[in-house]
């Protein structure tokens, strides 16, 4: 018998096939996401959901036809992120992901959102979180209603997720499961429900006593489960609850085994590790996880998208120096960075490009900058320890409050899989050597593997 996992990811969609005993993968398959929306706001990070299961919904077709003895289809996904469903279970938004800025704009006070939210509730959360999304919706909803006579209407789009059709609403995994069952309500692991914010992550529920008695706020929020329950059958085989793509990828790479720190470094970077106990840090999050424990977990909000924009920046000089080049540069940038590493004169690069979940106002620097290291291979070192460096300090404030140690650091995302002085930069700033997790889709391995645990 076989299982398969699939992982919507904010750049690619991957899946997996994997043997139920010996849980070796059999078949791996990528495909792009592709789906972002341009609009007119630099802030505003939303994606067609629509295309999105499409693609999905294609590829797990894809694995099905080459395996006809699949027991159970796994899913996971990107955190955070909202989309809205109807009575009939239908979307009826875009996806609103997890790099949305909507809750960090500042309101007639000056104030955004999230540090709104913090004042009055006393509940962290951070712009891209779903139910931060949802609040603004709210109050945008509000705000077009006052202002419906001088402009002529309220947004049709607003007027439907807040004031008409939307009856629920989930991550687009979620939404995924519901498509592929025939679901017309949302079932929340409670992996993903913690995900969106107003969560209480020790018991397991949305905090009623804390969440804003403002318009359709509470009455749209889904159901949770702490099973991977099964949400039904697609084409005859059982489909389980999503898991959160951290959990999913923590359990694809390192399962159950305590000591061990997860780092990730995709479009974002975390770091994870294993714990008994519910505890919180600063920039740390407690999230639920599989049979009563917790994921530790720090994220950075760049992460290996830094990478991107310096490989960008690097673009850009060409095509302005030589004519209309796109031929990406990140062969060049490796030996680069291979140059920058052996040197000893660095210059520091601080990568918090869109803030940090605690701070995000705040931006990166650079510094220590002299005539002998200000050259192209200092900047792309400088970059790639800038990002380790930001986990660095993540997995200090998880040190301070638990006394956990590494003692294995295992390593995910084709940040570090592709990436070799970036794998050693890690190795040296950790003193612990790291090392590759066994499969490269881990998220979508460990929700596989999810789907089949008893």
């Amino acid at each position: 018998m076989k299982a398969i996992g699939i992982d919507i990811g904010t750049t690619t969609i991957s899946g997996v096939i994997i043997d139920a005993l010996s849980r070796e993968v059999l078949l791996a398959r990528t495909i792009e996401n592709g789906s972002f929306i341009k609009t007119g706001h630099e802030w505003e990070r939303i994606q067609n959901a629509g295309l999105i299961v499409e693609k999905a919904k294609g590829l797990l077709d894809e694995l099905l036809a080459g395996c006809d003895d699949a027991a159970s289809v796994g899913l996971t996904g990107q955190m955070h992120g909202i989309l809205y469903v109807d009575e009939k279970g239908k979307c009826i938004s875009p996806l609103y992901t997890w790099q949305d800025g909507r809750g960090n704009l500042p309101g007639p006070d000056g104030k955004s959102l999230v540090e709104e939210i913090y004042e009055k509730y006393q509940v962290k959360t951070a712009s891209g979180y779903g139910l931060v999304t949802h609040l603004y919706h709210i109050r945008k909803y509000r705000e077009d209603i006052l202002r419906k006579k001088q402009q002529g209407g309220v947004s049709a789009l607003v007027q439907e997720c807040i004031a008409g059709e939307a009856v629920a609403l989930c991550t687009i995994a979620d939404y995924f499961g519901m498509t592929l069952t025939g679901r017309r309500k949302p079932l929340l692991h409670t992996s993903m429900a913690d995900s969106l914010g107003f969560f209480d992550g020790e018991k397991g529920t949305f905090r009623k006593d804390m969440i804003p008695a403002e318009g359709r706020f509470a009455e749209i929020l889904p159901e949770v489960t702490d099973r991977l329950a099964v949400l039904g059958e697609y084409r005859g085989i059982p489909v389980t609850a999503a898991l959160g793509d951290s959990q999913a990828s923590f359990l694809g790479s390192v399962g159950m085994e305590e000591g061990a720190f997860l780092v990730n470094m995709g479009t974002g970077g975390q770091i994870s590790a294993l714990s008994d106990s519910y505890c919180k840090a600063p920039g740390i999050e407690a999230r639920p996880y599989l049979n009563g424990k917790y994921l530790l977990t720090g994220a950075s909000l760049c992460g290996g998208r830094a990478y991107a924009i310096l490989e960008s920046f690097f673009r850009r000089y060409l095509s302005v120096a030589c004519g209309e080049r796109k031929e990406e540069q990140y062969g060049v940038m490796e030996k680069l960075a291979e140059k920058g590493f052996a040197g000893k004169n660095r210059m520091k690069v601080v990568t918090a490009f869109r803030g940090t979940r605690v701070n995000p106002g705040l931006r990166g620097s650079i510094s220590g900058i002299d005539e002998d290291n200000f050259t192209p291979e200092a900047m792309v070192c400088g970059v790639l320890e800038g990002m380790a460096q930001e986990l660095f300090e993540l997995y200090g404030q998880i040190h301070a409050v638990t006394g956990l140690e590494v003692k294995r650091l295992v390593a995910s995302g084709n940040g570090l899989r592709k990436n070799r002085i970036l794998r050693e930069i890690f190795s040296r700033m950790f003193e612990v050597e790291l090392t590759l997790a066994r499969y490269e889709e881990e998220a979508a391995y460990g929700a596989a593997v999810g789907s089949i645990l008893p």
